[in-house]
């Protein structure tokens, strides 16, 4: 035999050498969530390890991950029942407990990347990532609430806005906003495949943002298609996209390849609630190593080629070494 691959996997030093995918602190982003009062840390019954940090908490926690390398966070609010309405007016209010999150960690950690999401689900009575009348979405009306708490990220100090909502134009519209206001330097990290996943339970567990009655096939995407993230990748990078976004990572490895290859603009993949859940509980039950286990799925979903990955394992895979 001429050719016998085994000769460049017989040493860790040869292996090192012809690595083909690297992972790095600079590759991940670490999703944070936020609740209201003051020295509150409380644990996600379905995400163990992941918690909800009152805003001081939520400092000192920035302040740790920074210390190990990671510098990029995306902030996600857990909002009282009370204060939720049908147009998610406190999405947008000034000295509301998500732009004061945004500003404090800004204001202490300026050398943070700080991406903040944009969807009425968290403030929204009804549960919904846009306005709805009579069972129904209404897209158009939705843009306007959008583009408010898209200006008010940017006044508060976000590094870059990932509208998660789905919502048709919603990119352009967002882009006219923060250009006509000024900001014309915060970028822009678009949802653009977004699943109608099963994957998300956890998330919304965390943020009690399910929604109140139906589902969000209407906007978000069909777990069937592929090909019809062309179109939404191209349609948000026309718009004024800066990153594309698929939602979730591990089950739609072939659409972050898809973008990658017919795209310039980096991608960016999220590795949900229920993939991180699913890891955490097989651990758990010993079914699972789990230094590689999650080693594995980071590296896999790098590279299928996502240049920036949102995940809940991002703070331990560096505190623990393992990349």
């Amino acid at each position: 035999m001429l050719q016998r691959p085994r000769r460049n996997r017989k040493s860790e030093v040869i292996r090192q050498m012809v690595k083909e995918t690297h992972l790095s602190a600079s590759n991940l982003i670490f999703p944070l969530f936020i609740i209201d009062g003051i020295n509150q840390k409380t644990e996600i019954s379905s995400m163990p390890g992941i918690f909800r940090y009152s805003v001081d908490n939520l400092l000192r926690e920035v302040e740790s991950c920074m210390k190990l390398g990671l510098k990029s966070f995306d902030l996600f609010p857990r909002i009282d029942d009370s204060l939720k309405d049908k147009y998610a007016t406190e999405s947008y209010r000034e000295g509301s407990l998500y732009l004061k999150a945004i500003s404090e960690v800004k204001h202490y950690f300026p050398e943070a990347c700080v991406v903040t999401d944009v969807a009425m689900d968290p403030y929204s009575s009804d549960g919904h990532d846009g306005i709805i009348e009579n069972g129904v979405i209404l897209n158009d009306e939705t843009l306007e609430v959008l583009g408010k708490m898209a200006l008010a990220h940017a006044q508060a100090g976000a590094d870059i806005i990932a509208p998660s909502d789905m919502m048709d134009g919603r990119i352009g519209y967002i882009r006219q906003v923060l250009d006509e206001n000024g900001f014309t330097n915060v970028s822009l990290m678009s949802y653009c495949a977004k699943y109608a996943s099963a994957f998300y339970g956890p998330f919304r567990d965390a943020l009690g943002s399910a929604p109140k009655s139906g589902d969000k096939k209407s906007y978000q995407m069909d777990p069937s298609n592929q090909r019809e993230a062309l179109i939404e990748a191209t349609l948000d990078e026309q718009e004024g996209a800066d990153f594309l976004m698929v939602k979730p990572a591990l089950p739609y490895l072939d659409v972050i390849k898809l973008l990658k290859d017919h795209s310039d603009l980096p991608i960016a993949a999220y590795n949900v609630s229920g993939e991180y859940s699913m890891i955490k509980a097989a651990v758990q039950n010993g079914w699972l190593d789990e230094q590689r286990a999650i080693t594995e799925v980071l590296t896999s979903i790098r590279r299928a080629g996502a240049t920036a990955i949102l995940s809940y394992h991002s703070k331990e895979v560096l505190l623990n070494n393992w990349i």
